[in-house]
């Protein structure tokens, strides 16, 4: 298990927002808990400083793209670029030095699957060049994919069978908690049971991580088979939570074990 570190940029700066409220038609309801005086650049060069590779850009809608490229020169090949990926500028944003590009909502229509879409991306950008983001929320007793910054429910359920299929199109997922996400009061638990048991492939969770003592829950219900991400709590992000310190030792006491 590996912590994976983020930069969300939201109108060219580095924010942590409660990912449930980012929606297009109301920003007044937008929820922020951090805005950052650093720039993109200055957390990547702490990221490649401390050897924390496989992180991710998030772009949350327009106005971030000189923010992201800075951090994909800051650490060329380190970090993920995530938020808006379609074929036409998946191919911009590696040779701008991201490790691979996520997609999630350009792979859905209406609430389903374009297979179509998924061949396209993977032939574009090759297999081990592509994350698919399956950020979900519940409804019910199934956690159901979400797309256009997690305020669209698709018909798609986080299932064995639907991270099989998947699995074919990309390397790794990113998956985020989104109900949780941003509010630092614990994680989704039966979805890391869920995906530790169920992915096939290299998975990322986010979304609710409070402390170290969370770093220590998922390491325990996901077995030691899941990745996470986490922002609101670290303290370079503002929060109390943790100190980035602290999610840097538990990183390397992972390596050495």
């Amino acid at each position: 298990m590996k912590f994976r570190p983020c930069i969300d940029l939201h109108n060219g700066k580095v924010k942590q927002i409660v990912g449930s409220t980012l929606k297009d038609a109301s920003p007044d309801a937008l929820r922020t808990n951090f805005t950052s005086e650093f720039s993109s650049s200055h957390y990547a060069r702490m990221y490649r400083r401390d050897s924390l590779y496989g992180g991710h850009v998030i772009m949350l809608g327009p106005g971030n793209e000189a923010a992201a490229r800075e951090a994909f020169q800051a650490f060329p090949q380190g970090l993920q670029a995530g938020g808006s990926i379609t074929p036409e500028n998946a191919g911009y944003w590696l040779d701008q030095g991201a490790a691979a590009v996520i997609v999630t909502s350009y792979v859905f229509k209406a609430g389903q699957i374009l297979a179509d879409r998924l061949k396209e991306m993977r032939a574009l950008v090759g297999r081990e060049k592509l994350v698919i983001d399956l950020s979900c929320r519940k409804k019910g007793d199934a956690y159901h994919v979400v797309t256009d910054r997690w305020q669209k429910f698709t018909n798609t359920v986080i299932s064995p069978e639907t991270l099989d299929y998947f699995s074919q199109y990309c390397f790794e997922f990113l998956i985020h908690a989104a109900d949780v996400e941003g509010k630092c009061q614990g994680i989704a638990e039966d979805l890391v049971v869920n995906l530790a048991a169920w992915s096939p492939l290299p998975t990322t969770y986010a979304g609710g991580v409070r402390d170290v003592n969370d770093f220590l829950l998922i390491q325990e219900l996901g077995k030691g088979r899941l990745d996470v991400t986490v922002g609101s709590s670290l303290d370079i992000f503002g929060g109390s939570g943790m100190k980035y310190s602290d999610a840097v030792a538990f990183n390397r006491q992972q390596e050495a074990n």
